[in-house]
């Protein structure tokens, strides 16, 4: 029989992945907490967009629901997949909405930034907890059911999605999100998910908040020396809080995470290397001036942030484990003030 798939949180990640998994004749429920949305997807489809023409396409074949309605699970079957894609601070009451409607052998996956596993076992139990890292992908929801990507796909030069359990073993299941990722773009199962999951964090910990905080793209902040610097900083402090925690650290993006933690901690060859690999390359990505992380979008959109579990939450773990990270605790507090309306974002906030 099909599986049943359900996508609590169809925003830019969510609404991509559960649009382009229905688009493929998948069985997906789309779910999401903004009225707008899921009633422009009922009216026009849900539109996806690439940095191609191949990625360009409207979804008709998805089922939605209003967080008001979920409550009509209860007469139809149960959930098998249950795609988490909501923000870190809504992780808890998003699983607790969707656990009564999971089928016996039914779990939940964490389509999220951060590290949120252990939060969604709180409420369903270990044994239904499988996570998925999303590297390198970059989309967002610009309007109401109107996502786009602005890099490319990952095809065989990077590979997109990596999917594990938590025990580190391959199981069936992992075996079967990876070929319903294969869908959309490269994947792969990997026993390394907690290594996996750490170096998506160090790699968002060195971007999303420096963009937030700047208003600046990912490219702009790279050509800024001081605010270049201040990224490679957070980079080699998250790679060392990693290290510490005893987690088996993936590559991170193009960088070798020893080499950028040297970086970092001002070995010259190694800060010319990393340095020379945020350079961009002749591969120019056509939407670069309209790239952002989803922290930057956040801003720009006047939400909530998920600073305290990205850089906030790599400074608390390296207070745990005995191990500083300044750079992580001063862009916590300054992404917080730029939040908050106190400051404006703009280069300035990180000396650049």
């Amino acid at each position: 029989m099909r599986k049943r798939i359900a996508v609590v949180g169809a925003g830019a990640l969510g609404g991509y992945v559960g649009g382009y998994l229905a688009h493929n004749g998948l069985d997906v429920t789309l779910i999401d907490m903004w009225p707008q949305n899921i009633e422009t997807i009922r009216a026009r489809g849900l539109e996806l967009d690439g940095v191609t023409p191949e990625e360009r396409f409207t979804v008709t074949k998805a089922r939605t629901m209003h967080l008001t309605e979920v409550q009509d699970l209860s007469k139809q079957k149960p959930i098998d997949i249950a795609f988490v894609a909501v923000k870190s601070y809504d992780t808890e009451w998003a699983t607790m909405l969707i656990r009564p409607y999971l089928a016996p052998d039914g779990y939940v996956v964490s389509l999220q930034n951060c590290l949120n596993e252990e939060r969604i076992a709180g409420v369903v139990g270990w044994g239904k907890t499988v996570g998925t890292i999303a590297s390198l992908i970059s989309v967002d929801m610009h309007e109401a059911a109107r996502i786009r990507r602005t890099i490319a796909k990952g095809g065989d030069k990077h590979t997109v999605f990596r999917v594990g359990e938590v025990h580190g073993r391959i199981t069936r299941r992992i075996e079967e999100l990876r070929e319903m990722f294969a869908l959309i773009d490269s994947a792969k199962t990997t026993s390394n998910l907690w290594g996996e999951r750490w170096s998506k964090l160090c790699q968002n910990g060195m971007r999303n908040g420096v963009s937030a905080a700047t208003g600046l793209s990912s490219g702009d902040c790279d050509r800024n020396d001081a605010i270049r610097r201040f990224s490679i900083k957070l980079g080699g402090e998250a790679v060392r809080v990693g290290q510490a925690l005893g987690y088996q650290i993936e590559k991170i993006s193009k960088f070798d995470p020893e080499r950028l933690a040297l970086a970092a901690e001002g070995d010259k060859a190694a800060l010319d290397e990393i340095e020379k690999l945020m350079q961009p390359g002749s591969n120019v990505n056509p939407r670069a001036d309209i790239q952002r992380p989803s922290m930057a979008q956040d801003i720009i959109k006047g939400r909530r942030t998920e600073i305290e579990f990205m850089n906030g939450y790599i400074a608390e773990r390296g207070q745990h484990i005995g191990v500083a990270a300044p750079s992580h605790v001063t862009l916590t507090d300054v992404v917080k003030r730029v939040e908050r309306g106190e400051v404006k974002p703009g280069p300035a906030t990180l000396g650049g």
